[in-house]
């Protein structure tokens, strides 16, 4: 079973699912990275040049491959839940956990990411800190209806946050059917 980390942009997929893949010795992927290795391009490149329409065909390909795979830790684009083909795919072998943060954090923690010279490209066509609140709005319930599980990194530093969810995996595990077939 994959843990697959959903949630909007600047949540901390990345980070937390770094360290969780090495704590619980499972694979990280990261479908942005994926993505930017497929195209030859970073993520706001390619969809300044081929539109949102074209990232997310690439995106349903590459969370075609990854959600087929086993023990992976998956990050997940921000809007990877606005394609339900995507998201059933991450659910057949998935537990999927909802990363949150308030939409002021999410705000400063793109501006720190800015100045040290990250792009995010807008998704709505005004600038991406301003477009933040309209989106979460937007995807909040699309999150909720993918996601296992839910976590707010609002003030929780990685580790923390990476410790609650391998907790809540653990008990995940151990309430499954065929893991209490195997204990008898």
């Amino acid at each position: 079973m994959n843990i697959v980390l959903i949630g909007y942009r600047c949540c901390g997929k990345t980070t937390v699912g770094r360290l969780l893949s090495r704590d619980l010795g499972m694979e990280f992927l990261d479908t942005d990275r994926l993505i930017e290795e497929e195209t030859g391009l970073p993520v706001h490149s390619y969809v300044a040049q081929k539109g949102w329409g074209a990232f997310r065909a690439v995106e349903r390909g590459i969370v075609r491959s990854v959600a087929s795979m086993d023990k992976a830790v998956i990050a997940t684009g921000g809007g990877v839940v606005t394609d339900m083909e995507s998201v059933r795919d991450l659910k057949k072998n998935g537990w999927i956990a909802w990363l949150m943060a308030d939409a002021a954090v999410i705000r400063e923690r793109m501006r720190d990411q800015e100045a040290g010279g990250s792009m995010r490209p807008p998704l709505s066509g005004v600038d991406a800190a301003d477009e933040v609140d309209q989106i979460l709005w937007e995807r909040r319930p699309l999150y909720a209806r993918a996601s296992d599980c839910t976590f707010s990194t609002d003030g929780h530093g990685p580790r923390q946050v990476a410790t609650e969810i391998m907790a809540a995996f653990s008990r995940q595990l151990a309430d499954r059917p065929e893991e209490k077939q195997r204990a008898r």
